[in-house]
């Protein structure tokens, strides 16, 4: 199942590891790995990232930053494959990334000396720029007739475990996952409480919108390390965030 219909469908800056996900999910269809271990095996490649920062060789971390997308797009697609989404996965995730967008940002702040107050404030700013991204995708995906409605725009209540997983599974994660990410959450609503009655999104606004999705945000750290910006980027990722206020604008001013 797709994550759209032909209609809604869109270039996806942020999504240029989906050839290599698509790839690594059909190795894996006739094998007991699942999309968990997949999702495991990206939480390594950004862990190994971090590792590589923090010991200045930064072309390889950009290398493991850009296969983590891969690896990334995999699960989502294996768990198609052999027809098992689950709300565990998607969860589980979810809390992957914003747990290695934030070491990745204590590693880069590490080797360069930044005030760690500055540090913060760009992964609050890196966090609220994906969640715009994931909110109008989201409200695309429900609204999108044949798409995958396992994300929901309002998370606000623990789902009914899938068959392929357990309750208990689904209660712990979903937990985790609307503690470290409600707030930002409840930013972008506030900035943007109508966009879920919105019929539906044009395809260059979502264009637009994919600068902000993880993949391409990683995309632009990776550049920036391997061409030895290093030290931009912490500020980078905050001034990249007055986007959104322009975003924002275009969806309220001519998208109804």
């Amino acid at each position: 199942m797709s994550k759209l219909n032909k209609k809604d469908k869109f270039l996806d800056l942020s999504d240029y590891g989906r050839g290599f996900g698509r790839f690594l999910a059909n190795q894996l269809k006739d094998t007991s790995f699942t999309p968990i271990h997949v999702t495991l095996l990206f939480g390594v490649s950004g862990l190994i990232a971090v590792y590589c920062i923090l010991t200045n060789h930064y072309i390889l971390a950009a290398f493991f930053i850009v296969l983590k997308s891969g690896i990334d797009a995999a699960d989502g697609e294996l768990a198609r494959l052999k027809k098992t989404p689950s709300y565990s996965g998607r969860y589980l995730d979810s809390i992957f990334d914003i747990f290695l967008n934030f070491f990745l940002l204590l590693a880069i702040w590490r080797v360069t000396n930044s005030p760690f107050w500055l540090m913060l404030l760009a992964f609050f700013c890196i966090q609220l720029q994906g969640t715009l991204y994931n909110y109008y995708y989201v409200i695309l995906r429900n609204k999108s007739i044949g798409g995958d409605t396992t994300s929901k725009i309002f998370e606000y209540k623990t789902p009914k475990a899938l068959p392929v997983e357990s309750q208990k599974s689904v209660n712990i994660l979903f937990k985790i996952y609307t503690i470290v990410y409600s707030g930002f959450d409840l930013i972008i609503h506030v900035l943007d409480s109508n966009a879920y009655k919105v019929k539906t999104f044009p395809n260059w606004f979502m264009t637009i919108l994919s600068l902000y999705g993880l993949g391409f945000q990683l995309l632009l750290i990776a550049v920036m390390l391997s061409i030895g910006w290093i030290n931009f980027i912490i500020p980078f990722l905050i001034i990249y965030t007055l986007l959104i206020l322009l975003l924002i604008l275009i969806r309220k001013s001519y998208i109804k």
